[in-house]
């Protein structure tokens, strides 16, 4: 049986907009119909789709897909009922299958690459094999972020430190993590505040000390008035603002406009707590040192983005220090 790829029964879960090219849907993380006014470096990350997956139920034991192929592309996850079952590497490739499924009915999410672009031209399942569409009734989580939310050097795709808290808390994730392009950007503010969310963390500091994009005048500003857009729709629910994790090369040395990462700490946390003051109940400061700090260095290949494993230390760590305490469950949510 050959689906379309905008088959109704298909969930596109974590995207913000999809968009036709030719024979093909392609996922973005920005809404791909105003790109004209996003930053044009942005927008080469936010057609990698981290953290988005293709989600349906069916008692299909086979699936494959027809892609467009990509030279530079990661690995893509089949998850079933929860539970991970393989990865398929799509570098080079332009099909893929996975085989050997339980016959029964099952959730079926496809946890597409981290990095690389990925155009679905179709997918198959076993002849007369069932389809339901997923109806996802979990809390929405908005995590915004750099590349160390992006998280290229993960394991798969289920194992970026997004992947791993949303699989272990159960949430319904949207990752805008951009590699080098969180910079505060207005008209990603104005993205998350038209976006459904129950909860939402930005990950601030460590883009806009590397490039020198904000100096101390304009850092907590920045912040505060992003926050601010995002309060026009989303009045109460949890935001949490992470300052960066350690960075060995980063802590004392100042950039260009006299920006260390000691300085950026104390200025996230002087916007919380601005925020805090001005009646905002439900804006929450967490310390990058508290979910990947010093001790952890040795998960720096790079003295700046953590590996693998340091990826899976900083979901293990999110779900402690944040997601528990900040994001707490509501069973209204879920009705």
């Amino acid at each position: 049986m050959q689906l379309k790829p905008d088959n109704p029964h298909l969930n596109w879960q974590g995207v913000v907009s999809i968009e036709k090219v030719n024979d093909s849907i392609m996922p973005w993380r920005t809404p791909h119909e105003s790109h004209v006014l996003f930053p044009e470096p942005l927008l080469e990350r936010s057609a990698m789709p981290a953290g988005v997956r293709i989600s349906f139920k069916s008692d299909t034991t086979r699936i494959s897909g027809s892609i467009v192929e990509q030279r530079d592309a990661g690995l893509l996850d089949i998850v079933c009922d929860g539970e991970f079952i393989s990865s398929i590497d799509l570098k080079g490739k332009n099909s893929f299958v996975f085989e050997g499924l339980s016959n029964k009915e099952k959730l079926i999410e496809l946890w597409l690459p981290q990095f690389g672009r990925f155009q679905l031209r179709s997918l198959e399942l076993d002849d007369g094999a069932s389809l339901e569409p997923y109806i996802d009734k979990r809390p929405r989580w908005i995590t915004y972020g750099s590349s160390i939310t992006q998280c290229r050097s993960a394991a798969s795709p289920t194992q970026t430190w997004p992947g791993i808290v949303a699989r272990d808390k159960g949430f319904n994730l949207t990752c805008l993590g951009y590699g080098g392009q969180c910079h505060l950007d207005s008209m990603v503010a104005r993205m998350i505040r038209d976006l459904p969310a129950h909860y939402i963390s930005m990950c601030l500091g460590i883009n806009i000390q590397g490039a020198s994009s904000l100096g101390p005048r304009a850092f907590r500003p920045a912040i505060i008035g992003a926050v601010q857009i995002i309060r026009e729709q989303h009045t109460d629910i949890p935001i949490v603002l992470m300052s960066p994790i350690y960075c060995p090369n980063r802590e004392e040395n100042p950039n260009p406009v006299g920006f260390n990462l000691l300085k950026m700490r104390e200025e996230v946390q002087a916007a919380a707590d601005a925020l805090q003051s001005y009646g905002d109940e439900n804006i929450h400061y967490v310390s990058g040192l508290d979910v990947f700090g010093e001790d952890f260095v040795d998960l720096l290949p790079d003295n700046l983005h953590p590996d693998a494993e340091g990826y899976r230390v900083m979901g293990k760590n999110f779900v402690s220090e944040v997601a528990n305490r900040y994001f707490v469950e509501d069973e209204e949510l879920t009705q």
